[in-house]
């Protein structure tokens, strides 16, 4: 969700030319980061443990993956 928001406003600054929107989109970005790390992931990794850790350690934070992970044991029986 927040890598759709950020690519809608850098679109819409690319497409009108302007800068302002370009910072806006910068501190939308601080924010959202701010948020994942601070919370978002500390809540995870209380939830979820060590798989999560796992998950963390195979998928980039912000880079989306082409193909989806899956944990080992999953895949031994797909």
């Amino acid at each position: 969700m927040y890598i759709c928001v950020l690519s809608a406003i850098v679109g819409q600054a690319l497409l009108f030319g302007d800068v302002e929107l370009l910072k806006y989109a910068g501190i939308v970005w601080l924010m959202a980061h701010t948020f994942v790390v601070a919370y978002e992931e500390r809540a995870l990794r209380a939830r979820f443990g060590g798989s999560y850790d796992a998950y963390r350690s195979h998928v980039p934070r912000w880079l989306p993956r082409l193909r989806p992970w899956m944990p080992p044991a999953e895949r031994a029986a797909g």
